[in-house]
């Protein structure tokens, strides 16, 4: 019997406090559901500091630290000085976000929001480090600044993507990777089995979110890890492959982009 696919969980929150009760039997369950990588993703100064501490703790979990586009009015110049200190200070940092624009609910204004992200694609650059991309009502603005801004040099994960094929061809003609999440196993996911289907193969990877956006299954509870096959398998039959081989290939594809060797 195939022991499951050995997946990498490019997108989770495990540092949040939803997961302070139970964090070590949450970590358990996802190794046993083959979820070999996790990067835990800071939102803000405070989380970010949170995710590098994790990572350093536990040898299958790495950091990124950012600014949620939710956060980014808090983003002073001291902010920014101190995810540049976490990022040159802690190998376990492999990427910088998540960052990016939410006009859906524009809880920092918008020209701040630009801002916050223009700067963290500065230090992305600088840092030689991918970028972690928060899109949501935002496609033609997020895709544009991304243009603008050289993406391509660096790369990245347009994360919890929730656009349709037309933006996903703008995504992977700027380099990037897209990232495929809980809703896909929803039953009203009607634009994301196109754009699962058109994706090529070495551009894709599959992210939990936890504790957000869990997987049909468990809608109404909190995600964990230990759920991504779910999502991974839904990705695997609307490509008409198997869970393994389509497994295998999205976690190569994160541990190249995150300059992560397959051994760790």
């Amino acid at each position: 019997m195939s022991p499951g696919p050995v997946l990498f969980d490019t997108h989770a929150h495990l540092h949040f406090p939803e997961f302070d009760g139970d964090l070590p039997a949450v970590l358990q369950r996802a190794r046993a559901a083959g979820v070999k990588w996790i990067l835990t993703i800071g939102t803000s100064v405070e989380t970010s500091r949170a995710a590098v501490s994790l990572a350093e703790r536990e040898p299958d979990i790495y950091a990124a630290v950012g600014i949620h586009p939710h956060d980014a009015s808090e983003a002073d110049e001291a902010a920014f000085e101190e995810l540049q200190k976490l990022t040159e200070s802690s190998p376990r940092v492999v990427a910088i976000g998540e960052t990016g624009l939410d006009l859906f609910r524009n809880l920092s204004p918008r020209e701040v929001q630009v801002k916050v992200f223009r700067r963290q694609l500065d230090l992305a650059r600088r840092a030689k480090k991918p970028v972690l991309i928060h899109c949501r009502d935002a496609h033609a603005e997020t895709v544009e600044m991304l243009r603008a801004e050289g993406v391509r040099e660096i790369g990245g994960i347009m994360h919890c993507f929730s656009g349709d094929e037309a933006v996903a061809r703008q995504c992977l003609d700027l380099g990037l990777l897209i990232s495929i999440a809980g809703p896909i196993t929803y039953p009203n996911a009607r634009k994301l089995p196109t754009v699962v289907k058109m994706v090529p193969a070495d551009r894709l990877v599959v992210e939990t979110d936890c504790p957000f956006l869990p997987p049909q299954p468990y809608r109404g509870k909190r995600n964990e890890p230990a759920y991504l096959p779910i999502t991974a398998a839904r990705v695997a039959e609307l490509r008409g492959v198997p869970t393994d081989e389509l497994g295998a290939q999205m976690a190569t594809n994160a541990l190249a982009l995150f300059g992560i060797p397959s051994g760790q």
